[in-house]
């Protein structure tokens, strides 16, 4: 019985076709579009797919959006499943003040983090940041509660809203510097020290919290952009949403597995 995780963010959807869900599923086939590719699914990328038996995926980019995808989904028999965020799923318990409010790709993202933590035997506390278009920081405590979360801007939007707000900034990406000596070089330097900040605190919030030394794990397509300036130890992981998706969808459809 095979399953389809999809991810759609602020600029690209990601998919994973697996043999089954459920932790240790086997990666049949992955890819990713940008958004304005997304209507050519049906007919290049996904025509030669053997169709899913289970569908489930996160959402951020809007109704718009969802509807292209489930249309490009009309070639398989499959019903388009969406995480919405609640109030606990897959032994996570959600703080936020409206739970339903939450972006179902941090919840998904903290459910993923969380039961890697847990396969290596580890209950710590967890640090989750993901790094795209907008970088979230999340906290969770040791008992799989989610306190909060930090969001901020990814690299781009920071130096958009610079060039826009202040002349003379139209300048090329630099590189990230101790001490920056040309306007590029700030640029990136600030915006990355900027997002290292705020995961810095969120570390030293939670421990404070805690009484304990927190795991910290990073995701998202800029996050080996933040990698080499990041001051705490840390693990990357590449596709945190698609672990999410599969450990929630061994809790739904558990029961229905060969």
């Amino acid at each position: 019985m095979s399953f389809l995780a999809i991810d759609v963010g602020n600029t690209r959807l990601k998919w994973a076709l697996y043999e089954g869900w459920g932790r240790g599923a086997a990666l049949l086939a992955h890819g990713a579009e940008f958004l304005e590719n997304v209507d050519k699914l049906a007919d290049e990328t996904w025509a030669n797919l053997p169709a899913p038996d289970r569908m489930l995926g996160c959402i951020v980019a809007g109704e718009a959006v969802k509807r292209r995808v489930e249309e490009q989904m009309e070639i398989w028999d499959v019903v388009p499943q969406w995480v919405v965020s609640t109030a606990s799923e897959a032994g996570l318990q959600n703080g936020y003040d409206f739970p339903t409010r939450l972006g179902s790709d941090r919840w998904v993202a903290m459910i993923g983090a969380r039961h890697r933590m847990l396969q290596r035997g580890d209950r710590s506390p967890l640090i989750v940041v993901m790094v795209g278009t907008a970088v979230t920081v999340e906290a969770i405590d040791a008992d799989g509660r989610f306190l909060g979360g930090l969001i901020l801007p990814g690299h781009g939007i920071m130096l958009r809203a610079l060039e826009s707000g202040t002349a003379g900034l139209h300048v090329p990406t630099g590189e990230v510097r101790l001490f920056p000596t040309n306007t590029s070089d700030a640029l990136t330097s600030g915006g990355t020290y900027a997002i290292a900040g705020a995961v810095a605190r969120m570390v030293d919030h939670l421990r404070s919290h805690c009484g304990q030394e927190p795991q910290c794990v990073m995701t998202g397509g800029a996050g080996w952009k933040m990698a080499p300036s990041m001051a705490l130890s840390f693990e990357l992981v590449d596709n945190l949403i698609f672990d999410g998706l599969l450990e929630i969808a061994a809790h739904r459809f558990g029961n229905e597995q060969p």
